[in-house]
């Protein structure tokens, strides 16, 4: 059909996301390495890798701060509850070392 090209219903037609089966935009990480020339060159596959480990990243933290939100009770994930799980867990703490992961407000009386 003219005018239908590309719509969501196309069977051929799939986004690198969708063909990776991630959940972050593959299309939006290719952008930021291609406007942050961080390369000359550019691979197909780049995005899709750091993607996914983005995407493993972020699994793996909230993992830790939902056994943390259980262990302390809470029901709610907060950001004192992600700084608490990321300096509790050797790895994350070494690779955020220098980072400031949350600045957390002082607690309301």
């Amino acid at each position: 059909m003219p005018g239908k090209r590309g719509h969501r219903g196309s069977p051929g037609r799939r986004s690198h996301t969708a063909r990776a089966e991630l959940s972050f935009s593959v299309s939006h990480m290719e952008h930021l390495l291609r406007e942050g020339h961080y390369a000359q060159c550019l691979s197909s596959s780049a995005p899709v890798y750091l993607v996914a480990i983005i995407q493993y990243l972020a699994a793996r933290v909230l993992e830790l701060v939902r056994h943390e939100a259980q262990n302390s009770g809470r029901r709610r994930l907060t950001p004192e509850l992600v700084d608490l799980a990321a300096h509790s867990n050797t790895l994350l703490s070494d690779l955020f070392r220098t980072n400031t992961i949350s600045q957390v407000a002082p607690a309301q009386p």
